[in-house]
């Protein structure tokens, strides 16, 4: 279902955010996917401590109560048994053929391909690592043992990589250095489609960006009024590259076919190439082609030896996991035992998982005191409103669970389990312990007015520091037009975004979180230059383009939707300040970290709303988080009526 994705995002985000709250949970890629339905009991039962194995040792204690190793174990093979699993098994192929060959790779030729390769990047190479674990989310030793080490033997089974040829390095050259047009685009499905946008365009150029917003099907461009990276030469389909080049400032280009997709083309244009001369980039330009021709090749021997092995999966497996126990698969006859991967598993994941087994232990606790549970009929209920949140009906207007579920484990590859045990049994858990809470009349008045009434259409100059601000707003008060305030923003501008694009950034609404901004943004009158405004560490200066409409919509008409979007985000702020207090009020023992915490707060378990929780003054956080406006009805009010939007016209004020 087209537009979900990012619905499912923000729906996951926003549970898992408030029960992890501390805790990177990284979804699980590549994990086996269970039948859509939900389970038949609740999951992850809390363990009676007289009902832990015999000599079971403890890795955690929470409020008194053990989790035990196996029971850490067992839960991390099974969130991550599957992904261990993969990389051992294409680990041991590769293992097998270097043996056939004759070939070795030693921890020492991994250890000196890192250096190479933080050289390379100029980067010493503790900060490389860090790096690479923090961009790929690995340790060290997995990327060692799982990327790097890989890398080099399929490098030597390949036997070498061809040196590029001298066109190839030109053609590096321009793609990277070479001129640029700056462009906007629309993407449609349809020849016919796309040849109505480009006439819509090409009869009112000045709407472009309005056209983009509203047909394209390219969300990342369409966000941005149609604007996309500089294209240059060499960095994508040679016709759209080419279609782009031949545009002056201003023209629209045919449609251009790239595959199924139909594109329109404006120029906004050209950026002049990067002032690098060939000679003294052109080594650097030949190690990258070297190791983009060795990846192709090396995935080419590897996709090779992957047809030729025989790979048996027992652990996906009930029926051979009963036949063959301690073993996890079988590569060409040789077993992978399930106690190495039950091992990778808890040494890569351990420590996250045990936190996720920890925050649950205290949400259960917490609903032990208090006399709640968490019911089939609840989780039912939850899934059945997240479906019908997320767009997913069924002819008769009802929620589509069993298509939501289909969706959440198959597009979006979030194993069934996890789904229900991260995302929606927390949840429901935290909204039973919250209980409801207030939404006045003066966070309606606000959302209101974020919502649907008017907007500052302002060019902003970004600025890293005071001194710099003062000097180019001075040149800017010299002649407050807006071509010069948008030359000064594309010269001096440390934002890309707002240098790339003149200064153009979305109009500002009243209650958007960022009062500072707001505040000088609405005083100004069309045509006004602002002082300098520092928002966090970044210095502004704007200049007032003058007011969209306000949506023509009274307050009665959107009421009910407005009070249940505040009371979802009001009850979510109050869910994760009721988690914070339940974490700091807890005495927690985890034994794999070596770490223990007292409580900090008397432990008040709080099941009325508030009860033993700080007072409701909300943080700087929490009250951004309230105040931002929603990005348009849920559901479209009967009248057809939308929120002011960034193409509504510019009124004087």
């Amino acid at each position: 279902m087209q537009g979900t994705g990012w619905r499912y995002a923000r729906e996951v985000v926003i549970a898992a955010g408030i029960v992890i709250l501390c805790v990177a949970w990284r979804l699980w890629a590549g994990g086996t996917q269970a039948d859509a339905g939900p389970p038949a009991k609740p999951p992850l039962a809390a363990a009676k401590p007289g009902a832990l194995p015999s000599g079971a040792k403890p890795v955690a204690i929470v409020n008194g109560t053990e989790i035990t190793h196996d029971q850490l174990a067992a839960e991390c093979l099974t969130r991550h048994g599957t992904a261990v699993l993969e990389a051992i098994v294409n680990r041991r192929i590769i293992e097998l053929a270097c043996r056939q060959a004759g070939i070795t790779v030693s921890p020492q030729d991994v250890e000196a391909e890192i250096d190479a390769m933080s050289r390379r990047f100029n980067v010493p190479k503790d900060k490389y690592v860090e790096l690479i674990q923090r961009e790929r989310g690995v340790t060290a030793r997995q990327y060692a043992d799982d990327i790097v080490w890989p890398m080099l033997a399929l490098r030597r089974l390949s036997a070498g990589t061809a040196e590029p040829s001298a066109e190839q390095i030109q053609q590096a050259y321009e793609k990277q250095f070479g001129p640029a047009v700056k462009a906007r685009i629309i993407v449609a499905r349809t020849r016919k489609e796309a040849d109505d946008l480009r006439a819509r365009a090409v009869a009112s150029p000045d709407d472009f960006p309005g056209l983009a917003r509203r047909h394209s099907v390219d969300v990342g461009s369409a966000s941005a009024d149609g604007w996309v990276q500089p294209i240059r030469l060499h960095s994508g389909e040679p016709q759209f590259d080419h279609a782009a080049f031949a545009l002056q400032p201003g023209q629209i280009s045919p449609v251009v076919q790239v595959a199924d997709q139909f594109i329109i083309i404006k120029c906004e244009g050209h950026l002049p190439a990067a002032g690098v001369k060939l000679d003294d980039v052109r080594q650097h330009l030949a190690a990258d082609l070297r190791d983009a021709k060795s990846r192709q090749t090396s995935g080419e021997v590897f996709r090779r030896l992957q047809d030729a092995a025989t790979i048996e999966n027992v652990l996906n497996d009930p029926a051979k996991s009963a036949a063959r126990p301690g073993v996890a698969a079988l590569v060409n006859g040789q077993p992978v035992a399930l106690e190495q991967v039950r091992s990778v598993c808890l040494e890569r994941h351990g420590a996250e998982v045990l936190e996720t087994l920890v925050t649950r232990r205290l949400i259960e606790q917490a609903l032990t005191r208090e006399r709640q549970q968490v019911m089939q009929a609840d989780i039912d209920a939850e899934i059945a409103r997240a479906a019908e949140s997320m767009g997913f009906k069924r002819p008769d207007g009802k929620a589509d669970a069993d298509a939501w579920l289909k969706h959440v484990t198959g597009a979006e590859k979030v194993p069934l389990r996890h789904y229900i045990e991260d995302v929606v049994w927390p949840s429901i858990a935290l909204k039973k312990l919250v209980g409801g809470v207030p939404v006045l009349q003066d966070d309606l008045d606000k959302a209101f007015a974020a919502t649907f009434g008017p907007r500052c259409k302002c060019r902003v100059i970004v600025l890293d520091n005071q001194r710099r601000a003062q000097e180019v707003w001075q040149l800017a008060r010299q002649n407050p037009t807006l071509e010069n305030i948008g030359n000064l923003a594309e010269t001096y501008s440390a934002d890309p975004t707002t240098k790339s694009l003149r200064g153009e950034v979305p109009p500002i609404r009243r209650w958007g979180g960022q009062p500072a901004l707001e505040r000088e943004a609405f005083t100004l009158k069309p045509g006004e230059l602002s002082g300098v405004v520092q928002v966090a560490d970044r210095f502004m200066v704007l200049f007032c383009e003058g007011y969209t409409e306000p949506a023509q919509v009274s307050f009665a008409e959107v009421r009910d939707e407005l009070h249940a979007d505040l009371f979802e985000k009001k009850q979510r702020i109050e869910m994760a300040r009721y988690f914070t207090h339940l974490r700091e009020s807890a005495a927690i023992d985890n034994l794999l970290a070596g770490t223990s915490q007292s409580p900090t707060r008397p432990n008040a378990a709080a099941g009325q709303p508030g009860k033993g929780l700080p007072g409701t003054t909300l943080s700087r956080a929490e009250a951004d988080d309230l105040a931002k406006p929603r990005a348009g009805s849920v559901k479209q009010p009967a009248s057809g009526v939308v929120p002011a939007s960034l193409d509504a016209p510019v009124r004087p004020r």
